[in-house]
């Protein structure tokens, strides 16, 4: 079973996984997901808390790159478990963006300025 949780931070969109990404209705899932973030600009998907992910999860993963580059949106993977990871480093993959924690940081500093107001849009004079 794979448990999904949505934050949207400005114009990036988190997507916390959890469980396991093995069947076809999980990918089916997290695929539905990303593409309703159609505001987005950057789609990071949080693989810590993923058990075990498996042929269909790695090619949907694929299918979501390619869906990504296409649309403009740049789609990064965050803090595969090691499981994860594993299966990502043996398995013939096309390159898949892992953040680092300090490009995530940026990510979402950046986002959490681009969605407060000015200062100049709530004052009356």
């Amino acid at each position: 079973m794979l448990n999904i949780h949505v934050e949207v931070i400005g114009d990036v969109a988190v997507i916390q996984c959890a469980g396991r990404i093995v069947h076809s209705e999980a990918a089916y899932r997290l695929r539905d997901t990303i593409l309703s973030q159609r505001a987005a600009r950057v789609v990071v998907v949080e693989l810590s808390d993923v058990d075990m992910i498996e042929g269909g999860g790695l090619g949907m993963l694929a299918y979501l790159q390619r869906w990504a580059h296409d649309h403009n949106v740049k789609l990064k993977l965050f803090n595969p478990s090691n499981a994860v990871q594993d299966r990502l480093d043996h398995t013939w993959m096309p390159s898949l963006d892992i953040a680092t924690t300090d490009e995530l940081i940026a990510l979402l500093d950046r986002a959490d300025q681009v969605s407060l107001p000015s200062p100049e849009a709530g004052s009356l004079q």
